[in-house]
């Protein structure tokens, strides 16, 4: 079964729920990853599926009109709709994504995400 969500952290007028789980799914067991993270009132909730030194794969949820506001990274990163709509800035034009959409956010352009619809979405970070 999931693990529980765990504490909530306020930022700004978002508040990130993370799931406190090692081991979010063991290698070859086949998973739903909508099923992997829930929506939450008011809140962005992630749920890191795996972490390597050469990137991340991370789960989100979003509740309707919650976001991620402007960032830079180093590296590249792509986002995957599985559930909803997101409108995705990425130095400053913006991009309607819908579910089974995706776009890539080049690495040190600025970009920042907010939820339409709720909507869940995999994040791909590549750092080599």
């Amino acid at each position: 079964m999931l693990a529980a969500v765990g504490k909530a952290k306020n930022r700004g007028s978002m508040t990130l729920a993370k799931n406190n789980s090692e081991h979010t799914n063991p290698p070859g067991h086949v998973t739903k990853l909508s099923d992997l993270v829930q929506y939450q009132d008011g809140s962005v909730v992630s749920r890191t599926l795996l972490k390597r030194e050469s990137g991340s794969v991370t789960l989100f949820a979003f509740d309707r009109s919650q976001g991620l506001s402007e960032h830079t990274v180093p590296y590249d990163a792509l986002v995957f709709i599985l559930d909803g709509e997101a409108e995705v800035t990425i130095s400053g034009q913006v991009h309607c994504v819908k579910q089974g959409e995706m776009i890539i956010m080049p690495a040190n352009q600025p970009h920042a995400l907010k939820a339409v619809t709720s909507f869940k979405m995999v994040l791909t970070m590549l750092r080599s």
